[in-house]
């Protein structure tokens, strides 16, 4: 099964490890530095250059990405279990 993240953005729903909320998430301290590390390694990717509501944290060929999605966490959480592409 695959989860629509925006865009033209289809990631397999096994490789998903978090969903989080940008303005929640980030408030935490411990997010901050994951971001920034991310950031720093190149493992960021931006779905769409709209403000970015949330972020997906992926383990792809061994490798952990963060993806940044214009949609809300409700609105992926509402994708993830109505099984829509």
């Amino acid at each position: 099964m695959y989860l629509h993240i925006g865009n033209d953005v289809v990631l397999s729903r096994k490789s998903i490890i978090g969903i989080f909320d940008m303005d929640i998430g980030t408030d935490l301290h411990a997010a901050e530095v994951f971001l920034n590390a991310a950031q720093k390694e190149n493992r960021i990717r931006t779905v769409s250059d709209d403000i970015p509501k949330s972020y997906i944290v992926c383990q792809k060929n061994g490798k952990t990405l963060v993806y940044l999605s214009p949609l809300a966490t409700a609105t992926l959480k509402k994708r993830w279990t109505d099984n829509v592409l």
